[in-house]
Parts: C-alpha cells; sequence; structure tokens
C-alpha cells in the first residue's frame, strides 16, 4: 500500500474520527474517548507503517496489529474499513445482532483482526506469543500491539513484558494509548502509573515517548523500533481523549459513554470544520 503523507494522514485520521462518531450514533452504545484519541496512530500505522495487504489478509509475512484494548475497537473496524478490509457500509452494523463488528474484535469474524480482545490485560501475551513464534518460523513480519494505560493495572502485563524483555523480541513494537483516562476515572487517581518510561526500561524495553497525534513522530519512532535489535519496544503515546471534538477532550466520562443524536451532530460538525481547516491549510 502507498504510504500517505503526513498532510494526507491528518485527512485520514478526520474521515475515521467522523466514521467513528457515525457509528456510535447509529449503535447507540460503545466507546467515545479512546477511540477519538488513537485515530492519529491508527491512521498512521495502516497507512503509512504496516506491511499488510487487503487482498491478501493472511499473507504469511504481514505485519500483526493484536488490539489488547478492545473496547477502542470502533477506530480499529473504521480503518480497516478506510483501508479496503470491508465495505464501509458495514461500519453502520457495530454492536447490532448478527454483525461482524462486534462490542470487542473477535478474529474469525473480520479479515485483518489478528485477536479477540475483550478481558482487558491479556492482548500483550498474544502478542509476546506471535511474536516469539515469528521468530521461531523466521517470519518476517513485526508483531505491534496496542495496549491502553488502565491496562497497566492487570498483572499479566507485567509477566507479559518481562517474558519479552526476558527474551529479547525485538520484532515486538507496543504502543501505549497514554490518555490518562479509564472508566473510573484518571488514572493516577485511580491507580497511579508513573513513572513509566522507567518501569518498561527496568523490564528491558528500549522506550520512547511521542507526541500521539503528531505524525511524524509516530513514524519515527516505528522506524527506531525497527532498528533495534537487542530489546522490544515501547512507544509511550501521549494522547487527548475525545481529540477532534471539542466537548469530549480529555473528559473522562467519555470513555465508555456514546453521543446521543443533538451530541453526535455537533461532533460531526467539529470534525467538518476541522477537516476544511486542514484542506485550507495545505492548499
Amino acid at each position: 500500500m502507498q504510504k500517505l503523507t503526513t498532510q494526507q494522514l491528518q485527512l485520514k485520521a478526520n474521515d475515521i474520527r467522523q466514521d467513528i462518531i457515525e457509528m456510535l450514533l447509529e449503535a447507540k452504545s460503545g466507546h467515545s474517548a479512546g477511540p477519538l484519541g488513537m485515530a492519529d496512530v491508527f491512521a498512521t500505522l495502516y497507512f503509512n507503517i504496516l506491511r499488510h495487504d487487503p487482498e491478501n489478509p493472511g499473507w504469511v509475512d504481514r505485519d500483526k496489529l493484536v488490539l489488547s484494548c478492545g473496547h477502542i475497537c470502533p477506530v480499529f473496524y473504521a480503518t480497516l474499513a478506510e483501508a479496503g478490509y470491508f465495505p464501509k457500509e458495514e461500519l453502520k452494523t457495530l454492536r447490532k445482532l448478527g454483525t461482524r463488528l462486534h462490542g470487542h474484535p473477535h478474529n474469525l469474524a473480520l479479515p485483518g483482526i489478528e485477536n479477540s480482545s475483550g478481558p482487558l490485560g491479556q492482548g500483550l501475551s498474544q502478542a509476546v506469543g506471535m511474536a516469539l513464534a515469528s521468530r521461531m518460523d523466521r517470519t518476517t513480519g513485526r508483531i505491534y500491539a496496542i495496549c491502553s494505560d488502565g491496562e497497566q493495572d492487570e498483572g499479566q502485563v507485567w509477566e507479559a513484558l518481562m517474558f519479552a524483555g526476558k527474551n529479547r523480541l525485538h520484532n515486538l513494537t507496543v504502543i501505549l494509548d497514554r490518555n490518562n483516562i479509564q472508566i473510573d476515572g484518571y488514572t493516577e487517581d485511580v491507580m497511579p502509573l508513573e513513572p513509566l518510561k522507567d518501569k518498561y526500561e527496568a523490564f528491558n524495553f528500549h522506550v520512547i515517548e511521542v507526541d500521539g497525534h503528531n505524525y511524524q513522530q509516530i513514524i519515527d519512532a516505528c522506524n527506531e523500533a525497527k532498528a533495534i535489535y537487542e530489546k522490544p519496544t515501547m512507544i509511550i503515546a501521549h494522547t487527548i481523549p475525545g481529540k477532534g471534538v471539542g466537548f469530549m477532550e480529555y473528559d473522562y466520562k467519555w470513555h465508555g459513554t456514546p453521543p446521543n443524536k443533538e451530541q453526535g451532530l455537533k461532533a460531526l460538525n467539529d470534525l467538518r470544520t476541522l477537516r476544511g481547516m486542514i484542506q485550507g491549510e495545505h492548499q
């Protein structure tokens, strides 16, 4: 797939955010803040970083993306549809009876889904297993794991980090969505996590911190990870929950809440205005 420029990525991420709002409006349930906050990361991964082929999703040497925090799946589904894995019209079936777009991803339901997720804290273990298997099979694809900061409250995460560090799984890149919120409040109030960078380094990870809305920083970090051969890489992506929709930004109450019709229309208006501004900047 042809790599998009940073300007094109801005527009792609905006399209993904609009799809997220429309999906949530139709479903009348689901998570808002995390999917909106991670749209820039997902757009960058699928349209600049990952080696993947929607026409051949089972390609043995593809890069694999493991979504551990399955509740942000609206951004995953919207990105996969943008990339051509299934028709965009199907996005409106999110969480409906008989849909392939479950409330948490199921790896047998849709092409491009590498793991089933739901119970938090398990995706990193799945990714570590894939990275070890890839090394044993001598395939060339990298494993990318997307985790939430709230998941770091789970002990299984740290067991997986310990195993990955001990086995020097340099083909593993973990991207942590550091948006500082979880369903019950702000992470540092619920269960303080800092200093995260020091903790990951103690578990033998190469750690990079980036602005999760800066496309070039995300690209540079992913490329740097490919050059690290002695250990796995952790990219701490600092993101704004609800990014792009003013009344949702930074508010943990939008973690697991969808917009109502009035809120959804306002959100879409915000995003369409933002798209016009992006286009105006690059004309």
